[in-house]
């Protein structure tokens, strides 16, 4: 049986940006149908648009947390907090874990100059390192999820 980092990381290799393949294996428990997510995701790869900027992964795994726990009101201070608090969770787990959350240094190339994206593109860099940040990124991010969603039958 198929984990969904597995998922995620088949929805890669099948053409889906880093950002698309992490948010959209969350897209059923947010209760938001998948090709909204992947829509809304497209132009976070790439380290946001190619600029190099925060890792796709880590973005996509951003938006999840969104969907799951966004507030969708100013009042919603506690949503909010929460929100928060489970992103800086992420983002420091991913770090730890990675040394970085920017895409450039990931990659070991900036995407947002031609000679860096011609790079990764001839050195295959986004299919053979990541994957791997795509699969720590969902596996992070259920392991943060865990505590906060443990008998709960929705998140939200």
């Amino acid at each position: 049986m198929d984990t969904r980092a597995d998922e995620a990381v088949s929805c890669f290799m099948r053409g889906y940006n880093c950002a698309q393949a992490v948010s959209s294996v969350f897209a059923g428990d947010a209760g938001v149908p998948e090709e909204v997510i992947l829509g809304i995701a497209t132009g976070f790869g790439g380290g946001v648009g190619h600029t190099g900027g925060t890792c796709g992964a880590v973005s996509g795994a951003v938006i999840a947390i969104g969907l799951l726990f966004g507030t969708t009101g100013p009042d919603e201070k506690e949503a909010k907090d929460l929100t928060y608090e489970i992103t800086r969770e992420f983002v420091t787990r991913f770090a730890e874990k990675n040394g970085t959350v920017s895409c450039t240094e990931l990659l070991g190339c900036d995407l947002s100059t031609a000679e860096g994206l011609a790079r990764a593109r001839k050195e295959n860099l986004t299919r053979t390192r990541c994957p791997r940040y795509v699969r720590d990124a969902v596996e992070i991010l259920e392991g943060v999820l865990a505590p906060v969603t443990s008998g709960q039958s929705t998140m939200r």
